[in-house]
């Protein structure tokens, strides 16, 4: 962290209590509303899927309003909405007020996650090594908050929800004392504009279909991967070890996997390689039985990200630009969640073959990347 600035540090704080804050209780939410407050598995699936929706379907407005409005009022305003939003299912037992509280917690993410992004592609220089340290805090984060929601229940929920709902508000006071505001570079057109001048870059957009296929494979980790590993073991328990194993590869790897691509290969090539070992890594439970191919398709999958990621938000950077980041961060996003959510349908609907389908999604994105570097379809 020493190479990054003040304010690339902060961020980089900021996301790991982001993840912190959010993996201590949304793990556990769908538990407390169906057995703590009764509420039925379909109400919950409601509550549930507006929370998800509210983020997923307005990443675009949260990007705009980075551009507009500038990336730190909007992180500022993101944290705190999802400290009221959390702080509501703490003490929200109806179900208008659990809705509320899932529309605000939703649309906090969609505020400042791209915002997140957006300031880090303008304000660090090297953008690919501070992603790639963003990933790594986001990753420690994601480790560190289910275990603490795990203690925090043994008192109760209402102690993990209000705890928090409390890590949010402490991120929401030390950026808005502590993050500089950055000069909002002047617009030419409307927001309107900036929306089709986005949709109509089709550079962008055949990037973004390609890259698309990092999220829908990461998804996996919550549906092919799980099953096949209870499947090979005859026990949910051993879920826990495909998320343990895929967390520590990254705290470990990330940074040395992305010096060495950065040294012996070209942007394009390398997330071109990370998608095509995600996508070969799911042939191992396809072809063989037993745990250790799950784990060697969950490791894959950690490279395969390790590999990719963060020259795709390094890339993303470079085609907003100072005056639209926050926009493509937004539209890539909307468009990456659209993917993920058919791609996963899909490969629910596959069933046994859902793995063969998993490599072919992994290895065609890798030649669509390839294709698109060779047209110099994208930025250098």
């Amino acid at each position: 962290m020493r190479g990054l600035s003040w304010t690339v540090r902060l961020l980089l704080v900021n996301q790991f209590g982001v993840n912190t804050g959010f993996y201590l209780l949304v793990p556990y939410l769908a538990g407390h509303l169906t057995g703590s407050l009764g509420l039925s598995a379909a109400v919950t699936g409601v509550i549930l899927g507006v929370r998800n929706l509210s983020q997923q379907g307005l990443f675009l407005i949260g990007g705009s309003a980075a551009d507009r409005l500038g990336a730190r009022g909007v992180i500022i305003a993101g944290c705190a909405l999802r400290t009221v939003g959390f702080a509501l299912f703490a003490f929200g037992t109806t179900v208008p007020l659990l809705l509320a509280a899932a529309v605000l917690s939703g649309l906090a993410g969609a505020l400042f996650n791209p915002a997140v992004r957006a300031y880090v592609a303008v304000a660090a220089p090297d953008k690919a090594r501070a992603f790639a340290l963003f990933n790594v805090f986001a990753q420690a984060g994601a480790l560190c908050g289910p275990v603490l929601g795990g203690v925090l229940l043994l008192v109760d929920f209402r102690a993990a929800a209000l705890t928090a709902a409390a890590i949010f508000a402490v991120l929401t006071v030390a950026q808005a004392f502590v993050l500089p505001a950055r000069e909002v570079p002047p617009s030419g057109s409307s927001v309107l504009g900036d929306w089709r001048r986005c949709l109509a870059d089709r550079r962008f957009l055949a990037f973004t279909l390609a890259l698309s296929g990092m999220f829908a494979l990461q998804n996996q980790l919550y549906l092919v991967l799980p099953l096949a590993a209870e499947q090979a073991t005859g026990t949910a328990g051993s879920v826990a070890l495909l998320f343990l194993v895929s967390t520590v590869a990254t705290l470990l790897f990330q940074l040395r996997v992305t010096r060495r691509l950065e040294a012996a290969t070209s942007r394009g090539r390398a997330m071109a390689s990370g998608l095509a070992v995600m996508g070969a890594g799911f042939l191992a439970p396809a072809l063989l039985p037993g745990i250790v191919p799950v784990l060697v398709a969950v490791l894959a999958l950690a490279f395969g990200v390790m590999m990719a990621q963060p020259f795709v938000y390094e890339r993303i950077g470079h085609f907003g630009g100072e005056s639209l980041a926050g926009t493509y961060f937004g539209v890539f996003y909307l468009v990456s969640g659209v993917v993920a959510a058919a791609s996963t349908a899909l490969v629910g609907w596959a069933g046994a073959a859902g793995a063969a389908v998993c490599a072919a999604i992994g290895l065609g994105c890798a030649a669509a990347v390839l294709v698109q570097e060779r047209r110099t379809a994208v930025p250098a």
